[in-house]
């Protein structure tokens, strides 16, 4: 048998079946980086209209974890999308670099005695410490193919950036947003040091639950002296030696209960709920009063000499408790302000470390939780403890250390948000939101949150620039010493302030405003690092040439509107009155495979550095597209296997293409429109469909649709109709036909406008196959432009047409796979079909030629039209077994195999022989 393998135009291409990813990727990036892609995108598009991606700067303390790649991902989808679509798209990485938990790091990996060493070789090391890891973070950042400008990133331990933060800091500051007043803050213990709201998470807690009888000392007329309690309940038994007072609602009605030879005052709803709790049975309510009347009536301490008189507060509920509520000013925000109201002492027996101090006499020297049990047996001797349990709860814990925090009063600074706070909610409402309840969640935020406290008692961070009067204590701060400062820190950094004594840190001849006094001390508190990155859109966006203010858009993770986009907002509508950004994107935290938090106690940590080594960076950007990132997504080895399935349909869908295109060149035999054959023209109208869905998904940062579309496309579309039904016309039609030029032309459209659309998101293997395309000019598909959808393709009545084809398509295969299940025929070639169809398929199936290569047979014939075939069925197929011999190069059996005139080539149905001597004339079939 003669082998006409040679007169088929099979695929050829150099572009490998396997991606082989882990080792090709290095390759490629070296390349990009010899080449300074990044550099390259941002000269062609010099002059365009910008886009702005603000980086929210990661904490540089440790290697990437997969949250970082969806994170940074997403951004890259972004940047390297506008990029391509014509806007000057630039991306500056920033890394956040100070605060407790790189100083911990230090201490405890760096084996650095804290004491023994001075604040700015600390200080030094702190800043050794973060660089290295903003070194790591962008090698591995890079592997995952984060395009950035990295030899310019920011760093918020720069020089530039410090001394940019300390001038917005002054302009805060000028404008009377910043001032230092003694209130309750959280503060934790293991930290030593304030925390903002944003440093607050909540974990569950076991506390000790106390009822408590305060001893009515002066019924003030009203209520009898003698053994009457006002009965208390909190779950802060350490609290109580800081009581002050007890807080009743005016609003409610209070009864006394006769309990024995006792009588217990509380709220008159909740008695039954207490008595219960208490596991009393027997009591009755001998009195009965509005709670305003109660005014005037003061308690004893429980074991301290000191009156706990009743006083107001609409603070105090009827969810819980008594309806009377401990009042300890210095350990609570509602205290406090109910403290203030009445002039109490603002008594906070705790110091920095949770170490009670000798205002607690009894406990001085002992550890705030010990206080619990300690308070408990104190209550217990006086006979004053009604009831002690334990209860779990979700309470505050700083979410560094995952310690529990406490409330704690204390001298600080703050950033009056009441000042701005209108204004921050009118400029919430002009923002872009997505998903939408991100503008409700920052609203109420923003609408419920106090005066926001930016002071640290820390050393590594920005310090605060003020300095106090020697002689009156009274703060320091003018236009003169923030400038003063801010020339000083972008010289030589914040460490100087460190290094330097007072006279070298402000301006000559500085006066106390309040005494005249010349001499002055300066604060030793650092700024919030919230205060550090939400500085960002001044000290960056407004600084860099290549970047403007307001970004375009942050993306960050959902738990950013209490961290980043709050204290972005603030600082920015402080300083200037607008947001900093115009459209903000959340997305959701990564879950192990059964939606789980991953915790190495468990063992389900995803490294991405050894998926990227596994399986390749690209398939982790693939798994990212692939998910709905604004809810939680989950990750595991099954799911990145699934995602690499689909990755290899991808490639050899790019390698069908490129192999099919090995001897076109779009420049010699690029096939005009009005010429191409109307399956052709069907499929170049879908792909303008294709580019609209795609180009909408990158508008709308819904990348789970590009995703889901391009696979749609490629697996569906093209590889299970549209290149399977060419392959007769590709391998075996003449080199330059008509029919094979126009398939090879849509083809080429096709594997152009797939390569550019999928690179934002799997940038390696596009860069790859852009190497192959025939006719590609740019040295980078990064240098290419975004297909742009072109109406004067679309054809939506051959759309519509077509597609019911493939209706009636779908319905041939399914007869076909019936037959090969039933051993009639085994390839497809194997048969001829007949096909009964109705009255509107009739007419369809008439206006299509070919139809054998459609369906992929050896022979069609469309029978008269039956009334009898339902609507919704369209045609019935009846398959036969082929007639003839194979020919022995399209593999089509037919009849005209060896009885048609071309005597050399009887092993070929008559259009493959007529084929081949008219293109290989000197072909000669070896004699057997």
């Amino acid at each position: 048998m003669a082998d006409y393998r040679s007169t088929i135009h099979l695929p050829v291409t150099d572009f490998p079946m396997k991606g082989n990813l882990p080792n090709r990727e290095p390759e490629m990036q070296k390349w990009w980086n010899e080449i300074d892609i990044y550099r390259l995108v941002q000269e062609k598009r010099k002059g365009s209209p910008q886009f702005i991606l603000h980086d929210g700067p990661p904490y540089a303390n440790g290697d990437i974890h997969v949250g970082h790649v969806l994170n940074k991902s997403l951004k890259d989808f972004v940047v390297r999308y506008k990029s391509l679509s014509g806007f000057d798209a630039p991306y500056v990485p920033g890394w956040d670099t100070h605060g407790l938990p790189i100083e911990h790091a230090v201490v405890t990996k760096k084996k650095v005695d804290r004491r023994s060493v001075s604040v700015v070789d600390f200080r030094n090391l702190c800043t050794e410490y973060a660089l290295s890891f903003v070194e790591k973070q962008a090698d591995q950042f890079k592997r995952m193919a984060i395009r950035g400008d990295y030899e310019n990133p920011y760093i918020t331990l720069q020089p530039e950036y410090e001394s940019a933060q300390i001038r917005l800091f002054g302009d805060m500051a000028r404008k009377g947003h910043i001032y230092r007043g003694m209130r309750t803050v959280y503060w934790s213990p293991t930290s030593e040091s304030a925390l903002a709201e944003a440093e607050i998470e909540y974990q569950e807690k076991r506390s000790a639950s106390v009822y408590v009888k305060f001893p009515v000392q002066n019924g003030n007329g009203i209520v009898d002296e003698e053994n009457t309690f006002v009965v208390i309940w909190t779950t802060t038994p350490w609290t109580i030696p800081a009581n002050l007072a007890i807080s009743l609602n005016p609003e409610f009605e209070y009864s006394a209960v006769q309990v024995g030879n006792e009588k217990f005052i509380m709220a008159t709803e909740l008695i039954e709920a207490v008595m219960k709790t208490t596991e009393v049975e027997e009591y009755e309510v001998v009195s009965t009063w509005a709670g305003r009347e109660l005014n005037g009536v003061t308690c004893r301490h429980p074991f301290y000499d000191r009156p706990s008189p009743l006083v107001f507060g609409d603070h105090v509920t009827l969810e819980a408790g008594t309806g009377c509520v401990h009042t300890a000013p210095g350990h609570g925000e509602e205290d406090f302000a109910v403290g203030q109201r009445y002039g109490l002492e603002v008594l906070c027996p705790v110091d920095g470390r949770g170490v009670f101090t000798a205002q607690a006499p009894g406990f001085e020297g002992m550890f705030y939780e010990d206080g619990n049990k300690k308070v408990s047996e104190l209550l217990q001797e006086q006979g004053l403890l009604l009831k002690l349990s334990f209860i779990k709860h979700q309470y505050p814990h700083d979410w560094r250390t995952k310690k529990p925090i406490i409330y704690r009063a204390t001298e600080q600074w703050f950033a009056s948000i009441d000042g701005f706070r209108q204004q921050m909610l009118d400029e919430i409402k002009d923002v872009e939101w997505m998903p939408t309840w991100g503008e409700v969640r920052l609203g109420n935020m923003i609408a419920d949150r106090g005066d926001w406290c930016i002071s640290r008692q820390r050393t590594w961070g920005v310090p605060i620039p003020i300095f106090y009067c020697q002689d009156c204590t009274e703060p320091h701060i003018n236009d003169e010493t923030i400038d003063f400062i801010a020339n000083l820190f972008a010289k030589e950094g914040s460490t100087s302030w460190y290094a330097k004594d007072v006279s070298d840190l402000m301006p000559a001849d500085q006066k106390c405003s309040k005494c005249g006094c010349t001499s002055f001390r300066k604060e030793t508190d650092i700024m919030d690092v919230w205060f550090d990155s939400g500085s960002s859109h001044f000290a960056v966006l407004a600084q860099r040439d290549d970047l403007s203010f307001p970004a375009d858009l942050y993306i960050e993770g959902s738990d950013q509107y209490r961290g980043w986009f709050n204290s972005s907002l603030s600082t920015s509508v402080a300083t200037t009155g607008n947001a900093p950004y115009k459209q903000v994107v959340s997305h959701g935290y990564v879950l192990d495979g059964e939606g789980r938090k991953m915790s190495k106690s468990i063992g389900n940590v995803v490294d991405p550095n050894k998926v990227a080594n596994q399986y390749g960076a690209d398939i982790l950007r693939l798994w990212v597209s692939s998910v709905d990132y604004q809810s939680d997504v989950r990750i595991s080895d099954p799911l990145i296997k699934q995602v690499a399935e689909v990755y290899r349909k991808l490639r050899n869908t790019f390698r069908f293409l490129l192999g099919n295109l090995a001897d076109f060149d779009p420049a010699e035999n690029r096939v005009r429109y009005d010429q191409l054959t109307e399956l052709d023209r069907y499929v170049l109208s879908k792909l303008q469909g294709l580019i609209e869905t795609v180009t909408q998904g990158y508008d709308t940062y819904d990348f789970h649709q590009v995703y889901g579309s391009i696979h749609t496309f490629c697996t569906v579309f093209l590889s299970q109709f549209y290149l399977d039904v060419l392959k007769d016309i590709l391998y075996v039609e003449e080199t330059d036909s008509l029919q094979r030029r126009s398939a090879q032309t849509v083809m080429y459209e096709i594997l152009r406008a797939l390569d550019v659309m999928i690179s934002p998101i799997i940038p390696h293997t596009a860069e790859e196959v852009w190497k192959y395309i025939p006719g590609a000019s740019e040295q980078s598909v990064q240098l290419a432009d975004f297909p742009v959808m072109d109406g004067t393709l679309c054809d939506q009545t051959l759309e519509d047409k077509w597609d019911r084809f493939l209706d009636i398509r779908s319905s041939v295969l399914k007869a076909l796979e019936q037959a090969r299940a039933e051993k009639l025929i085994g390839n497809s070639l194997g048969a001829t079909i007949e096909i009964v169809p109705n009255l509107e398929s009739a007419q369809l199936l008439a206006n299509l030629d070919n139809l054998h290569q459609l369906f992929i047979v050896s022979g069609v014939e469309v029978l008269p039209a039956s009334s009898e075939v339902p609507a919704e069925q369209m045609v019935e197929v009846i398959v036969h077994v082929a007639e003839g011999e194979k020919c022995n190069r399209c593999w089509t059996i037919s009849p005209t195999v060896g009885t048609h005139s071309y005597s050399k080539h009887q092993e070929l149905c008559e259009r493959c022989a007529s084929i081949v001597e008219k293109e290989y004339p000197d072909f000669e079939v070896e004699a057997e």
